[in-house]
């Protein structure tokens, strides 16, 4: 079999598997699981065989006409290099171990089969991303996963927050979508197709005509499917769907697409010096905004959300400074350690037996009650840390290191204001994220909320799986750059002993500083036992029962829990705790710029329909409807009535002609 089928055979299994689940689903319930994992584990073989045949080496090219369009043709197109060759194994890995979770952690849940049919329909469109060649196809895939989004998102569609959020990431990403459509056009005018080969020609030839424009409209749309400053409000709110969906958003698909986009085409961008500059101030305020943000959150899913928001910006951030070896190096590295991370949340949840016990301030003894998240998950918040030897540091470090190269002149594909923009935000953001994984770790761990009910082990499935995406976790960074060269074009990705004694050493000192933090706060309130209102002696009640209304913090019963007293976050951040809670008021913002105007536009339409538009109708329609009441009441059906009108009618036409007559 050639690679070209085996690469066909990759997207099309999770596609099938998706249609056989959604016409089974109901009929014969016990081929859902089977369907579900068995075409995602397969294409993950077969990814994995089209890798070793790729090898690194020259791109594999294939391409039919799919459909005449007089003007620019487009293709069914594959274009497999070395990027694209290890981010399929990526998505089929991840894929297959969230399928595998799913099946324990959504075992009693009626709408599994669909469930389990739109997840492999959105690995399939991750897949068509991934090996196409064509941007039209690319863009196809692209869509499919914005609309599986919106119902994985949108899975417990019986609460406000899950239709919300659903509703939310899709308008967002579709507001970028709408300029990235017509960037792709103006790109594809210019080159003369849609083929990604034929555009990187033309770049290479300097024939775009206009690079900037082209770059500012794609961005748009890596913004909002990346979730990037300012379009990534959308994926903190999307931890309302289940928290398997969760992992595949942010490790393998969806969040991952944009900068995978960016890498496939990124000498389109270095076209525009001005589009690398914004593209790195955008990744900048990404990622130590996020990171801030991270580090005031309760909820244990939104603090992965914004730090997943962050390491995207390191992405984006390398693809800045001209690598895009470095991105897809941290792209790889982060979505292993990511998965881990929110599958182990998801342990977490299932242990406590609900969604709504995901705060953080309110766990206690879970480090002996999920023993396998516990461990795992220490290991993934090392990595995303970048502490070494874990993977994080590899992939954390290469991005640091080409900006460092920018900065002292050893490269010359990007401006040196960008490589400095993104080694100054990482270094600054690498402080903040070992911070707010040491006070994930301690507060998930070794906090002192209240004590949940303990529902029992969790299923071999969900258990199995975290220790799968361990040995990445650990092992892949230093895998990476030594066994793997080839497959991003003989780049060396081996840390520099400037950025690694920075970023290490920023590390430690925000995660000890975290740990003093904590060892501090818990100190001072070790006399105040963490749960009802009424439990705080030394506490307002009023004031802390206001403070958990304000913050949304849920209450159980008649009791209002307050915060965490132990939270470093709150110490370290100060009166910025506040406001990074909220996400620095963005949404806010946005309300108040669009969504209160827009609604008053709507107000505006709607009395104008009514009063005006509806009066005038009313009003042409009243004359007829009178006249037509003037003549119902001559009709009374009584022949004499009718009779007497005749004589009178012929009585008046009489003497009007005798009149006439004489007059005449």
């Amino acid at each position: 079999m050639t690679t070209t089928t085996l690469a066909v055979l990759v997207p099309l299994l999770p596609f099938l598997g998706a249609v056989a689940g959604l016409l089974l689903g109901r009929t014969a319930p016990g081929f859902v699981r089977p369907l579900a994992v068995l075409p995602t584990l397969t294409s993950l073989v077969l990814a994995a065989l089209v890798a070793v045949r790729q090898g690194g080496g020259a791109a594999v090219d294939s391409a039919t006409e799919l459909t005449p369009t007089g003007s620019v043709p487009i293709e069914l197109a594959l274009h497999i290099d070395g990027f694209a060759a290890l981010v399929a194994v990526l998505v089929g890995l991840v894929a297959s171990c969230v399928q595998i979770y799913s099946t324990g952690y959504l075992r009693d849940d009626s709408r599994y089969p669909s469930y389990a049919a739109l997840v492999s329909l959105f690995t399939a469109a991750m897949f068509l991303v991934v090996y196409s060649g064509d941007l039209i196809v690319l863009l196809v895939g692209w869509e499919v996963m914005g609309i599986c989004s919106y119902f994985l998102v949108g899975h417990y569609w019986e609460t406000p927050e899950a239709r919300a959020a659903s509703l939310k990431a899709f308008l967002v990403t579709k507001l970028g979508d709408v300029p990235f459509l017509i960037g792709l056009f103006a790109l594809a005018t210019d080159a003369g197709s849609f083929r990604i080969t034929r555009i990187l020609g033309t770049v290479a030839t300097g024939g775009l005509d206009h690079p900037t424009l082209i770059a500012l409209l794609l961005l748009a749309g890596v913004a909002g499917k990346s979730a990037q400053f300012p379009l990534h409000t959308w994926l903190p709110d999307a931890m309302a769907g289940p928290t398997p969906v969760s992992a595949l958003i942010h490790a393998a698909t969806m969040v991952a697409a944009g900068v995978y986009f960016i890498a496939r085409l990124l000498p389109v961008f270095e076209a525009s010096q001005a589009a690398m500059v914004v593209l790195a101030v955008m990744a900048a305020v990404t990622m130590t905004g996020s990171a801030l943000a991270a580090l005031a959150q309760d909820d244990i899913k939104r603090v992965l959300a914004y730090s997943t928001i962050g390491q995207l910006g390191y992405m984006t951030g390398a693809l800045a400074v001209g690598d895009r070896g470095a991105a897809v190096f941290h792209l790889l590295s982060h979505g292993a350690f990511k998965a881990l991370l929110f599958l182990a949340a998801g342990v977490i949840i299932h242990a406590a037996g609900t969604n709504s016990l995901a705060a953080m301030s309110r766990m206690r003894n879970l480090r002996d009650r999920v023993p396998d998240a516990y461990w795992t998950m220490t290991v993934a918040l090392l990595a995303l840390a970048a502490i070494p030897p874990f993977s994080g540091f590899f992939s954390k470090e290469a991005v640091l290191g080409v900006a460092e190269h920018v900065v002292t002149g050893h490269t010359e594909h990007a401006p040196a204001a960008a490589g400095w923009i993104v080694l100054v935000a990482g270094l600054v953001t690498a402080v903040i994220t070992a911070a707010y994984a040491m006070r994930l770790w301690l507060l998930a761990f070794r906090g002192r909320g209240i004590e949940a009910p303990d529902h029992g082990r969790q299923p071999l499935t969900m258990t199995v799986v975290l220790w799968v995406l361990a040995i990445p976790s650990l092992a892949l960074g230093g895998f990476t750059f030594r066994l793997l060269p080839d497959w991003f074009y003989g780049r060396d990705l081996s840390p520099t002993l400037t950025t690694s004694v920075l970023g290490t050493g920023v590390a430690l000192v925000g995660g000890i500083v975290t740990y003093a933090a904590w060892r501090h706060t818990t100190a001072l309130t070790a006399r105040v036992p963490l749960g009802a209102v009424a439990a705080h002696p030394e506490a307002d009640a009023a004031q802390v029962e206001a403070e958990a209304i304000a913050t949304h913090e849920p209450a159980y019963g008649d009791i209002a829990y307050a915060p965490d007293p132990a939270d470093p976050g709150r110490l370290l951040l100060g009166p910025l705790h506040r406001h990074a809670a909220a996400g620095f008021h963005l949404d806010a913002a946005y309300t108040a710029l669009f969504v209160r105007p827009v609604q008053a536009g709507a107000s505006l339409v709607r009395f104008l329909d009514r009063e005006v538009v509806e009066t005038y109708v009313r009003g042409a329609g009243a004359l007829p409807r009178w006249l037509g009441a003037a003549v119902r009441r001559a009709q009374t059906g009584n022949v004499q009535t009718y009779v007497s009108a005749l004589l009178a009618g012929t009585v008046v036409l009489a003497v009007a002609v005798v009149l006439a007559a004489t007059g005449a």
